[in-house]
């Protein structure tokens, strides 16, 4: 599930790259808006499984538990086209007893345009009553050490913190 090993330093966030798939496109030969959903969340299980050893399925298996979205804030800034290498980034950028918030975003392969920006909020729920419930301590051991602690994400709104990722982003370009 997690263990922290001591001593150890945990990326807060997390780059993968992949691959547009023709059937994920449209006519018009980009990402279909609802397959960025896919893209990000496939990134994030297998990029928390090798980065945290951290697996969602024994959290559902082990305490009967999962989170399930709540609410989707997503920006389509440049389109991803078929057949293009990207980067996908992912962080949680707030937790408290029973939420999380995860920032994603899709970059070209160089990191230098920012395609599309989303923040997931998902709550904490027991699987037999669908009701929240708090986090496990394994489970907020894994989330005290691995979430991005520098956001303020309780006085930052969505739109300001897409220009941060896009100030960012260009800095990152202008050093290089």
């Amino acid at each position: 599930m997690f263990e922290k090993i001591e001593g150890k330093e945990y990326p807060k966030i997390t780059e993968s790259r992949a691959i547009i798939r023709f059937q994920d496109c449209d006519p018009l030969q980009h990402l279909n808006n609802s397959k960025y959903f896919d893209y990000y969340f496939n990134a994030r299980e297998d990029q928390a499984a090798k980065l945290y050893e951290f697996k969602f399925s024994e959290i559902f298996k082990n305490y009967r538990t999962s989170w399930v979205v709540y609410q989707h804030q997503i920006s389509y800034i440049r389109p991803a086209i078929v057949s293009e290498w990207v980067k996908i980034f992912s962080r949680v950028i707030f937790f408290d007893d029973d939420t999380i918030v995860t920032e994603y975003f899709m970059t070209d392969e160089n990191k230098t345009e920012l395609k599309n920006f989303m923040w997931t909020t998902s709550k904490y729920v027991s699987v037999e009553t669908g009701r929240r419930v708090p986090h496990q301590k394994v489970v907020t051991d894994y989330l005290l050490e691995t979430y991005e602690q520098g956001i303020d994400f309780k006085n930052i709104t969505f739109d300001q913190r897409l220009k941060t990722v896009k100030l960012e982003l260009l800095e990152k370009q202008s050093s290089l």
